[in-house]
């Protein structure tokens, strides 16, 4: 019949084998990526295997003195290397991973000088172990281990957002407290493995949970590129196209949803007579004017050269009063290249346009806000044809 400590063990290799069976099945994953896992859950499986041996080797008197050796030098040098195996697969490269490299390389050298000087253990005529004289130190190494793997998962943990820290420090007080368990305690339960194991697999789940929330912050940041007008920073046509979707013919459109159309007067005379550099300071001027008062209400997009569509919720006395501010706001607004700014612009409110798409609702945005381009020119008495 198997003891308890060897079905935990064989449930243990059991679930490394599987974390190799789901890492190979991940196609996302790097070549790279998959070579550390399998390291880790190889390091944690072989020393599990050597503690297993030399705990059933223990007291064996018909068999050679020498295996037992082997098996606690095995399981002396590989588990810490275990725990080490979890640092190396957060892929962090600074002095404290150093410093574990170095203190793992440095007991392994002393555990093979201690096998055949008896320093870490010493076996008796009847083949059962007991710890040498410098056993304290391999004490040493582990708890400098623990620490340096506390110290790792804090510094990792650093590159997560804070909801995702919390479920990581979560795994490393498991793989600590077995860690501890097992090797400060008298009575010394078998607790190692089966928190490097559960370690070990919550690693994985945290890698991948990780994995998938980076995929979707790039995909959010190819969408802000794609919908985003470079010159201004307002949303451009593409978006708004998009916005226009969701109020299509056949789509309840708000009853307080209210569409401003915007045109910058004089673009084309600044363009010809300062150079284009002015012309784009206007455009970048009108865009933070109609951001800063309207932005709060709706989105605003750049759907041409110099054309601005605002789709804001709000009532008919508000639209009016932001047409006022934005009015005032222009009048304020003072660039280096060119002195003053004038737009023209027109509004359409659902409300007074019940049946209306929003696409129509800009039709009757920009008729409106023609009318004001008209009236500007008129009474400037500027001629709009080389105005423009």
């Amino acid at each position: 019949m198997l003891s308890y400590y060897t079905a935990n063990n064989i449930l243990c290799w059991i679930a490394l084998g599987t974390l190799c069976i789901l890492v190979r099945e991940n196609g996302r994953l790097h070549p790279e990526d998959k070579r550390l896992l399998y390291l880790t859950y190889l390091l944690i499986g072989l020393s599990a295997l050597a503690e297993w041996c030399g705990v059933q080797l223990n007291g064996q008197a018909d068999l050679p003195s020498w295996m037992i050796k082997l098996a606690k030098c095995a399981d002396y040098i590989l588990s810490p290397m275990a725990g080490g195996a979890l640092v190396l697969q957060m892929k962090l490269r600074n002095r404290w991973r150093d410093l574990m490299l170095g203190i793992l390389a440095g007991n392994a050298v002393l555990q093979g000088i201690s096998f055949f000087t008896g320093w870490m253990i010493t076996v008796d005529a009847e083949n059962h172990y007991t710890h040498g004289p410098l056993y304290l130190i391999y004490m040493a190494v582990c708890m400098a281990v623990i620490v340096l793997l506390i110290v790792e998962f804090i510094l990792y943990g650093r590159a997560f957002r804070h909801q995702n820290r919390i479920s990581l420090y979560a795994i490393m007080v498991i793989v600590a407290l077995g860690v501890a368990l097992q090797e400060l305690l008298p009575s010394a339960p078998r607790t190692i493995y089966i928190a490097l194991s559960l370690g070990a697999a919550l690693m994985f789940i945290h890698y991948m949970e990780f994995f998938a929330i980076a995929i979707d912050d790039h995909v959010s940041a190819q969408q802000v590129q794609l919908e985003t007008d470079i010159l201004t920073g307002a949303l451009n046509r593409y978006a708004y196209t998009n916005a226009l979707l969701e109020y299509a013919d056949g789509k309840l459109v708000p009853q307080d949803l209210v569409v401003f159309t915007v045109d910058i007067n004089g673009l084309k005379q600044a363009n010809d007579s300062l150079g284009h550099e002015a012309g784009d300071e206007l455009i970048r001027g009108a865009a933070q004017c109609i951001k800063d008062t309207l932005g709060q209400h709706g989105d605003c997009y750049r759907t041409g050269g110099d054309e601005f569509v605002v789709l804001a919720r709000m009532n008919a006395a508000k639209a009016a009063a932001m047409a006022e501010r934005l009015e005032s706001e222009t009048k304020r607004w003072h660039g280096e290249l060119v002195g003053q700014l004038s737009l023209s612009m027109g509004c359409a409110l659902a409300l007074e346009h019940p049946g209306l798409s929003a696409e129509k609702l800009a039709h009757e945005a920009d008729l409106a806000m023609y009318a004001a381009k008209a009236a500007y020119y008129q009474n400037s008495g500027i001629d709009r044809r080389r105005s423009r």
